[in-house]
């Protein structure tokens, strides 16, 4: 950003520094006007390069093959903005500028762009379109741009790979047992070597799956792509009974070249493990109905259902495992989540008073009617359908409220530990203060740990660490 100078009485065009800006929220306060800038390597210097609509901030930037243009993204700032992070449903287009400043827009209107990725022959740019509003989280289209008239991959295989992923999305028949939709970024290197496929992962069901769009060559287990050199793919890859392990691959040859990469010469530092047996002894996450990796109409199922049928269906997963598992301890459960896992685990402690005996939330959304005007992303409103010129009724503030944990205050019971980051602008900190208050008035056993320096995500390493070992000495004293 360019700084300016001193307010001078007898300048006309003098700048109040008092004058609100708006910013990108979440975890990106103060980023108000970035800007693109070339560096000299072998000089050092470093210049801004002009030619960007003012209307956009520029991002996720890459060079053409030749060096002499300069793609990236823009998100729009008019009416005004929304929390940029971790959503991937913002107003923006795909820019393509050169360096004498001439600027133009690849990428279709009032649509979210984002993860530009040039092939390695400089001939395509495959890159991610959403929907504006809507799930932070759903299904996006992975789009090709053709840069050269004479692409390797030829006109007709660019409109068959666009169907293969459309058809895909709309379909839930295709769901069972097939492609189930993209919901996350593309990893920075993705091209195959001859410019010819693309390698990314995706969720799919219950686990992330290793995808090429060429011939939807699936690989089973929790594979995540790291990054691809030529065609040598680093992944990691996981189950439940296997921890993260790197495997290196050769892009679609299916054994294995290099399995569990060990890193020598490498200081280790001494580590204790303390064990109580009565601590855990079963733990496991929900994908309730709107999770990533059932397709779109999964995820669109939660609208307007928040606080409804996200808390009915982790309940009945609660009840389903405790009547498959005869070791599990039906009077010794424990509950625990963030932002809106920690909406849920604060439903479940409040509408089945009975059933938990502990409970550790990070952030947690308590009433989403005071949320509204406080959070970066009023867009998330208890699923209700969002625009801009939308003022607050009555109804919907009812709506909301009705929807929420606190109205279940009076009726919880079990301890509850809180984790709150004074800098949360994602779900403000008074969010999780409400529901402490209102617990400490009624008696009940609760405790908040306050963090000021950090976030929403609490990502901090003295937080983390703090957050963990209090979690854990809960769980300890409360089952």
């Amino acid at each position: 950003e360019k700084k300016t100078e001193s307010p001078n009485a007898s300048s006309g065009d003098v700048k109040d520094r008092s004058v609100y800006r708006e910013d990108w929220g979440e975890a990106l306060s103060q980023k108000s006007s970035p800007v693109l800038c070339c560096v000299d390597l072998r000089t050092g210097t470093h210049s801004v390069l002009q030619g960007a609509p003012d209307q956009v901030s520029p991002g996720q930037a890459l060079w053409s093959l030749d060096g002499e243009s300069v793609f990236f993204v823009g998100w729009f700032h008019e009416p005004y903005r929304l929390g940029l992070n971790f959503c991937t449903n913002r107003r923006s287009a795909l820019f393509r500028i050169d360096l004498e400043g001439n600027c133009e827009r690849l990428s279709e209107e009032n649509v979210s762009v984002l993860s530009p990725r040039l092939s390695p022959d400089g001939s395509a740019l495959a890159f991610l379109q959403g929907k504006m509003f809507g799930p932070h989280a759903q299904c996006l289209k992975i789009l090709f741009f053709s840069l050269n008239p004479i692409s390797t991959l030829g006109v007709d295989t660019v409109y068959c790979f666009h169907v293969f992923i459309i058809k895909h999305l709309i379909c839930p028949e295709y769901i069972v047992g097939g492609f189930a939709g993209v919901y996350e970024s593309l990893p920075s290197c993705c091209w195959s070597e001859d410019s010819q496929r693309i390698v990314f992962s995706s969720a799919h069901k219950n686990w992330k799956v290793r995808l090429n769009v060429c011939d939807g060559l699936r690989v089973f287990g929790s594979w995540r792509l790291l990054t691809i050199h030529r065609n040598l793919m680093v992944v990691c890859c996981s189950s439940p009974n296997t921890p993260p392990t790197l495997v290196s691959l050769i892009l679609f040859i299916t054994h294995t070249i290099l399995t569990n990469i060990v890193l020598k010469n490498i200081e280790f530092y001494t580590m204790i493990i303390y064990f109580n047996g009565k601590l855990i002894s079963f733990c496991f996450s929900v994908n309730y109905r709107g999770s990533t990796g059932f397709g779109q109409d999964s995820i669109l199922s939660l609208i307007g259902q928040i606080g409804q049928q996200d808390v009915k269906d982790v309940q009945r997963a609660v009840q389903f495992a405790l009547q498959t598992d005869a070791t599990l301890d039906p009077e010794r459960l424990a509950v625990f989540g963030g932002s809106h896992g920690g909406f849920l685990s604060c439903h479940l402690i409040g509408q089945f008073p009975d059933v938990y005996r502990a409970c550790a939330v990070r952030n947690p959304v308590v009433n989403a009617a005071t949320l509204l005007g406080t959070s970066d992303i009023i867009d998330c409103s208890v699923g209700m359908h969002f625009s801009y010129e939308q003022i607050p009724t009555a109804e919907a503030l009812a709506t909301m409220l009705e929807r929420s944990p606190i109205t279940h205050a009076a009726k919880m019971k079990c301890a509850l530990l809180l984790m709150l980051g004074g800098r949360d602008r994602r779900v403000s900190p008074h969010q999780g203060l409400e529901l402490y208050r209102a617990l400490k008035s009624r008696g009940r056993t609760v405790r908040l740990l306050w963090f000021p320096e950090d976030g929403h995500s609490l990502s901090r390493v003295d937080t983390q660490t703090d957050c963990f070992l209090n979690m854990v000495l809960w769980l300890q004293q409360h089952l």
